[in-house]
């Protein structure tokens, strides 16, 4: 899932903006807003970088990506481009990493102190695909080569390393475990 037209980039930004809750705000609220900022930075460099590939865009693709990089180390947050879709809900400032070969889709809202990223094991070796409506809570830690499917709420403090793949539960523990089968719905703002 990436930006592919000015179209998306549009599409993506807005849907951000609606899942985190700001879209309706006074534009000057947003403005001051640190995760407005982020978006905006996120989805214009994700923009460039894939569909601008004459010689200004490349130019442009470049600077935005110093900026982008300045401002995820302004808010502690290591978050590369073309990793989530559209609908991306950051709750908190505070340390957020994720792998850029982790792949997330649409509306995945998450909280301050989550690790998604690669496993370098012997023989297990990559980084984890999540699905659609994924609630990720403080302190999380996701890693290696899984998948979880659709409509998942992870419960803090958990340490994921096993595939969830049917989705439509509450995960949590270490290592996590299925503990209902409660989905993510109300913990994500599908308002705006």
């Amino acid at each position: 899932m990436m930006i592919c037209s000015k179209e998306e980039y549009k599409y993506y930004l807005k849907t951000d903006l609606q899942m985190t809750g700001i879209s309706n705000s006074r534009l000057i609220d947003r403005l001051k807003d640190r995760r407005f900022k982020f978006y905006k930075s996120l989805r214009l460099t994700e923009y460039y970088s894939n569909c601008r590939k004459d010689r200004i865009g490349t130019l442009v693709a470049k600077i935005l990506r110093v900026r982008h990089h300045f401002i995820c180390d302004r808010y502690q947050w290591t978050i590369p481009i073309n990793v989530f879709g559209p609908g991306l809900s950051i709750v908190h400032v505070g340390t957020i990493v994720v792998s850029p070969q982790a792949k997330i889709g649409k509306n995945c809202r998450i909280h301050v102190c989550t690790n998604i990223g690669r496993a370098y094991a012997k023989g297990n070796a990559g980084a984890p695909t999540l699905g659609d409506n994924i609630y990720i809570g403080p302190g999380a830690k996701i890693f290696g080569p899984i998948k979880l499917g659709n409509n998942i709420a992870i419960g803090a403090n958990s340490v994921v390393n096993s595939c969830f793949e049917e989705g439509n539960c509450t995960i949590a523990g270490a290592p996590a475990r299925k503990i209902s089968h409660n989905t993510s719905d109300k913990y994500i703002n599908y308002r705006g």
